[in-house]
């Protein structure tokens, strides 16, 4: 009788224990998103030496409160503000990056935004050309 009660035990936990993780990922993934305007801008020709920022806007699109959880520039060129703290549902924010532009002729830099949500990272671009001062 024993053995009876520990092998339904057994069943019962190797069959409802996956059935809920099942349902904890979808709900998982159903309630985290982020909605990028663009992921990509490019500045055409600037001017060396004249630093320039592209705004990148995005949404929370889930129930859960959207967090920025890292924004990771591929280079010293360079710098990225974001906000640090969380967005509720619906509310919109803005990732910029600026890039110094002191070496000249085209670039492509790419910053990565770590959020809370199913996508996990986003990778912005940025692009351009940089001209001599004077042209």
């Amino acid at each position: 009788m024993e053995k009876t009660r520990i092998f339904i035990s057994v069943l019962l936990f190797s069959v409802i224990m996956p059935a809920f993780n099942i349902q904890r990922e979808s709900e998982r993934k159903v309630n985290s998103s982020i909605e990028w305007i663009k992921t990509e801008h490019d500045f055409g020709k600037i001017r060396q030496n004249i630093p320039v920022t592209a705004a990148f806007e995005f949404k929370n699109g889930s129930m859960i409160p959207l967090v920025i959880l890292s924004v990771e520039p591929q280079c010293g060129c360079t710098i990225a503000d974001y906000p640090r703290k969380p967005l509720k549902y619906g509310n919109k924010g803005v990732v910029s990056i600026s890039f110094d532009a002191k070496d000249m002729g085209y670039f492509q830099k790419s910053v990565a935004v770590l959020t809370n949500t199913e996508e996990g990272t986003t990778t912005l671009i940025i692009k351009g050309e940089v001209i001599k001062s004077g042209e």
